[in-house]
């Protein structure tokens, strides 16, 4: 009898198996260029609680974007379906753009999602222009080049910045450069390291653990210290970034600056000046 169930259990296996091949195996895994479920009502709908539970958090519930960049933009600045399709699977390299590989996320998943996304989206080449770019270029040359980098260019002390437009939503981005918005990524946290004689040390927190902390300091050295030879080690609420309010860099610098920044999806040249 036993033989019986041993069996059974393998006809059981096999028959989900090929079940689960029929689900994930009804779109082909070499995405085609245009979404086959756009326009499907109930591809939609799926597609709503999808990106509801799985993308929000970054995107917004509207999509146009909190940590993450505005999507609704992506198909009217001429990114293709296949190309979506690839960066949702695969995730954005240097990006908190997770990947989502099968079979967790499906094929009919991610379609599912650009479906729906795609019903919230303007039609393509009407996408908002603000902005000059050129003169936000020159702006970003003069002004944060000294610890943001592009391409090989610029400093380390702050986050590089190839890919910004394809991580980071233009609302976020200003937030950051007005002072408004107390996240920090990862690597780039501010750290006070006191030594027993009182000398402070400041920089970026580059990696740490219960008995060592490694920073970099204000001139993008890198060194480590033992927790036990520091008087504190101090996190910092405040980023190391200097506030630009409207002081020092009015309105229409930062709408300037902002625009450069959208523009930079990690194939676009250092800005011309930078060292």
């Amino acid at each position: 009898m036993r033989w019986i169930y041993f069996v059974l259990i393998v006809v059981v296996v096999a028959a989900a198996n090929l079940i689960a091949q029929d689900v994930y195996l009804k779109i082909p895994a070499d995405p085609p260029t245009k979404n086959p479920l756009e326009g499907d009502a109930d591809a939609i709908t799926a597609g709503m609680g999808a990106y509801r539970v799985r993308c929000a958090d970054c995107h917004g519930m509207d999509a146009r974007g909190i940590r993450g960049p505005d999507i609704t933009q992506v198909w009217a600045r001429g990114r293709t379906d296949a190309a979506l399709f690839r960066s949702i699977r695969n995730g954005v390299p240097n990006t908190e753009m997770p990947a989502h590989p099968a079979p967790r996320t499906s094929d009919l998943d991610i379609w599912r999602i650009l479906a729906y996304v795609k019903t919230i989206s303007p039609a393509t080449g009407t996408a908002p222009g603000s902005g000059n770019a050129a003169s936000g270029e020159h702006v970003f040359a003069t002004t944060c080049i000294a610890c943001h980098r592009i391409g090989d260019r610029g400093g380390n002390l702050g986050p590089d910045l190839s890919r910004i437009g394809a991580a980071r939503a233009r609302a976020a981005m200003a937030r950051q450069i007005r002072g408004t918005m107390g996240s920090f990524k990862t690597g780039y946290e501010p750290v006070t390291l006191t030594t027993p004689n009182g000398q402070e040390i400041r920089g970026v927190k580059k990696n740490e653990d219960l008995f060592s902390v490694q920073v970099m300091d204000t001139r993008e050295r890198i060194q480590g210290y033992l927790r036990e030879d520091m008087r504190s080690v101090s996190d910092e609420k405040k980023s190391a970034m200097p506030v630009f309010g409207p002081d020092t860099l009015s309105d229409a610098e930062l709408d300037d600056l902002l625009s450069y920044l959208e523009s930079l999806q990690g194939t676009t040249a250092a800005p011309s000046g930078a060292r």
